[in-house]
């Protein structure tokens, strides 16, 4: 019994050995990460993805990952170039493009991105004025961007993006935007003010401008349409006198002075036209006395 105890027991020493061995000489890797293998201190370049075969207690793996990460650098006190002091936090994106500089490069590649981003971003805003960097947030991300990726580029790690979260402006600074803020939109509120009244007064002139046009319009079309109805009718009247022969117009002009007779006003005025409508009742009363005169001398004779 002993015996066979102290054999199970040196099987599972070798079994248990065997997979150590195996434990160490084996790696899966997945499709997001790559394996560099060192052999005895030297790198032997990339593996993976998939199944890798060191050789135990001689082959030593670096793991790295390929995928998209992010750091997020704490806010940081910079000093603008009109001596604004403000506060700034961002966030960093960047990938492993190239897995041998990551590796042998540098030895901690998330802090040394966050010492080259710090350092960075004071530089950049160093340059710019209070207004600029409030304003032009996209111009700073894509200037540290640049810079970052420039430095990093060495390391085999691209910078994706950079994204400030927050700009914080000392208090006295605050007050002094939002009374300005407060003061433009004032103004801007007097200048729509101004521009309604304008528009309204520019429309209510020109709604009296058209308003007199049409008046003056329909006006001369009135006139028009009064001069039409004069000239229709002294047309009717003159075809009317011309079927009218001089008899008839003067017993009318008769009629006319018997009505003006028949008025209490104590003088008359008489056209000169009247002798001349009343010469064929002269001529006629002068006919009549010189036939009546021949009548009575011929039976004398």
């Amino acid at each position: 019994m002993p015996s066979n105890l102290l054999n199970l027991i040196l099987v599972g020493l070798v079994v248990l050995v065997v997979l150590l061995v195996l434990g160490m000489a084996i790696r899966v890797v997945p499709e997001y990460q790559r394996l560099v293998v060192f052999r005895l201190g030297r790198a032997l370049g990339a593996r993976g993805p998939g199944l890798v075969l060191l050789i135990p207690l001689v082959d030593r793996g670096v793991r790295v990952d390929l995928r998209e990460t992010f750091f997020d650098v704490p806010p940081q006190t910079t000093i603008t170039k009109d001596n604004a002091h403000l506060s700034i936090d961002f966030l960093v994106y960047s990938k492993i493009v190239d897995v041998m500089p990551s590796v042998l490069n540098v030895a901690d590649d998330e802090g040394a991105s966050r010492g080259i981003a710090i350092t960075t971003l004071r530089a950049v805003v160093g340059n710019m004025m209070l207004d600029d960097v409030l304003a032009k947030r996209e111009e700073i991300n894509a200037a540290l961007r640049d810079k970052l990726d420039e430095v990093t580029n060495r390391w085999g790690i691209k910078v994706t993006a950079v994204e400030i979260r927050e700009i914080t402006p000392p208090q006295e600074i605050l007050a002094a935007m939002t009374r300005q803020m407060s003061a433009e939109r004032s103004r801007r509120a007097m200048v729509t003010e101004a521009d309604g009244r304008r528009d309204a007064e520019v429309r209510v002139a020109d709604g009296q401008r058209q308003a007199a046009v049409l008046l003056a319009e329909g006006d001369r079309q009135a006139t028009i349409l009064r001069a039409e109805g004069f000239a229709l009718a002294l047309e009717k009247i003159f075809a009317v006198a011309r079927t009218i022969d001089r008899k008839t117009m003067s017993l009318q002009y008769l009629e006319a002075l018997k009505s003006l007779g028949a008025q209490p006003a104590t003088k008359l005025v008489i056209p000169v036209e009247l002798t001349h409508l009343l010469r064929p009742f002269f001529e006629h009363g002068r006919d009549g006395a010189e036939e009546a005169a021949t009548e009575e001398a011929a039976p004398r004779g």
